[in-house]
């Protein structure tokens, strides 16, 4: 009898390697069991779901960001729980670091309908010195759970369902003030949206250039790498 050789894990997307390759292992496990236990056909004789509908996603960052059939398009991360759909945003390995770090997870994909307003590694860099950020998420992590639920909006909201609110309230209870700026969107006069309209499950996923919230800028502008 011939034994069958696991398949090798699929490396991780090249833009999103820094962060992406320690979790590799951890997500092809998961692939694995995935496939094992997944929900059979019931005898309708239909072993394939329809594919998704594709996912557009607008602003200027989109550009640089996985498109068409690279890991981590846009349509790729749709059926994707949001932590883990965070984990394929190249420009998000600082605020995915920080879901992790604070248990964050459990909460944006427990709590039914929800909006992310995510900022990108160059917005944290700009908001907090390294020091500062590594004791956030190494040591301070009730903070910085509270820093991230004040970007999080109840309400899985397009762009335009934003704009059309006016006024978001946060998990944390801030509410937030949202004008619409050409095909996008602008939040409480500090935050761009630079790629908006990220779908995963249950909720949306909006790139944003700043660090909203109420806690002190540390950032010196010389202590963090370029990027």
């Amino acid at each position: 009898m011939t034994d069958t050789l696991p398949r090798a894990a699929t490396p991780a997307p090249r833009r999103a390697r820094r962060r992406a390759t320690p979790l590799a292992g951890v997500l092809a496990l998961l692939v694995a069991v995935a496939g094992c236990t997944g929900g059979g056909d019931g005898g309708s004789g239909t072993t394939q779901a329809d594919p998704p509908a594709a996912v557009t996603v607008t602003g200027p960052l989109c550009d640089v960001l996985p498109s068409g059939t690279e890991p981590g398009n846009p349509t790729s991360l749709a059926g994707q729980p949001a932590d883990r759909a965070l984990q394929w945003i190249p420009v998000l390995t600082t605020f995915e670091a920080a879901v992790r770090a604070s248990g964050m997870a459990a909460e944006l994909t427990g709590t039914p309908g929800v909006t992310i307003l995510a900022p990108t590694d160059d917005a944290f860099a700009a908001k907090f010195s390294r020091t500062n950020l590594d004791e956030l998420l190494l040591k301070d992590t009730a903070t910085l759970r509270g820093l991230l639920r004040e970007h999080v909006v109840t309400g899985a909201l397009p762009v335009s369902g934003l704009v059309a609110a006016g006024t978001v309230t946060t998990l944390a209870g801030i509410r937030l003030t949202v004008t619409g700026q050409g095909q996008g969107a602008r939040v409480d006069d500090e935050a761009d949206l630079v790629c908006a309209d990220y779908r995963a499950a249950g909720s949306r996923i909006h790139v944003i250039d700043h660090v909203l919230g109420s806690l002190p800028t540390t950032a010196n502008g010389d202590d963090h790498p370029a990027h």
